[in-house]
């Protein structure tokens, strides 16, 4: 009897010991990371604003870590594969993604069921940048400001017809809330990216469209379409002279464009709060400010907080737009 408690008592001490030394272990293993290459998730294609994002970080990440940054391209569903592939990822700092707002935000309100709970499922780490979005008119519209593009739609509901990157998007998202404010019907027609809704406004197929600047600034430049506003809470600095749409009386009428990074939930907070310094320093660069500004796009660099609270507000805002139109996605 007596050495069966003997036993027992060494098994408890044993237990209680290794214990200890768990996290001590765990302490160890955070200081060895990265011991290995990491793996930079981006669920839209190459060459995608997210994407080119997503290499000047990788590249600039490398660097600080002494680690090759790998970035693959999981495009497919709205965003929704290559950010369910972060989620379901090992929480161990060593695969991280760069998503948009669909993926956290929208996409919980489109889709009637999703593979991924971005609430329970992904760790934020900070938004990186952002993109104004630019309302533009097709010149055969002859359209000349935002007073003559609201009278116009005013006066003949369900004539014009504007283009997006996908039902669902942002792009249409956007559109469909100026809609509302407006009391207008416009018709959407949804491309499967800017590039073939930018070609839409040059032959004339469509006649409006809220799109990401770098998509549309280098033909108004050229003088083949006309930016009537921007889709940003605040005039773009960036595109200064470009009002903004509550400028015209159009309220929480947004489309900016931004892109951060996540991690896969439970990930431990050290490595966390490692990524979110060096790539809020990364984004501040002079030489990273000025290869975003020629994309038309802005540092912004904050805190994971500052991040939810960023997609909360969006939720707030597209809830409503989306019910509205009893939009949804399979």
């Amino acid at each position: 009897m007596i050495n069966t408690k003997r036993r027992r008592l060494a098994r408890v001490v044993g237990t209680a010991a290794l214990a200890c030394l768990l996290p001590a272990a765990g302490a160890a293993a955070m200081d060895d990371w990265p011991a290995r290459p990491l793996r930079l998730i981006v669920p839209f294609a190459p060459g995608s604003t997210p994407d080119l994002v997503a290499r000047l970080v990788g590249e600039r990440l490398s660097a600080r870590l002494s680690k090759p940054v790998i970035v693959e391209n999981r495009p497919g569903a709205g965003g929704n594969i290559g950010t369910d592939l972060v989620a379901k990822s090992a929480p161990d700092g060593y695969t991280f993604g760069l998503t948009i707002s669909g993926p956290l935000a929208a996409n919980t309100l489109l889709y009637k069921k999703l593979p991924y709970d971005p609430q329970r499922d992904l760790d934020l780490v900070t938004i990186a940048a952002t993109q104004p979005s630019v309302l533009v008119v097709a010149l055969n519209a002859g359209i000349d400001g935002m007073p003559a593009l609201l009278s116009a739609l005013r006066k003949n509901p369900g004539r014009y017809n504007f283009a997006s990157m996908g039902t669902g998007s942002i792009s249409h998202l956007a559109m469909a809330a100026l809609a509302a404010r407006s009391g207008t019907e416009i018709v959407h027609v949804p491309y499967t990216g800017s590039g073939q809704a930018v070609s839409s406004l040059l032959t004339g197929d469509t006649q409006i469209a809220v799109l990401p600047a770098a998509a549309v600034m280098p033909q108004v430049r050229a003088g083949k379409l006309k930016a009537l506003a921007v889709a940003t809470a605040r005039r773009s600095g960036l595109l200064p002279h470009l009002p903004t749409l509550q400028e015209s009386g159009l309220q929480d009428v947004q489309g900016d464009a931004w892109m951060g990074f996540i991690l896969p939930a439970r990930t431990p907070l050290d490595i966390g709060k490692r990524l979110n310094n060096a790539i809020v320093e990364i984004m501040h660069a002079p030489d990273m400010k000025h290869k975003l500004a020629i994309q038309y796009m802005e540092p912004v660099g904050g805190t994971a907080s500052e991040f939810r609270d960023t997609v909360r507000d969006d939720l707030a805002r597209w809830q409503p737009v989306i019910a509205r139109h009893h939009l949804s996605m399979e």
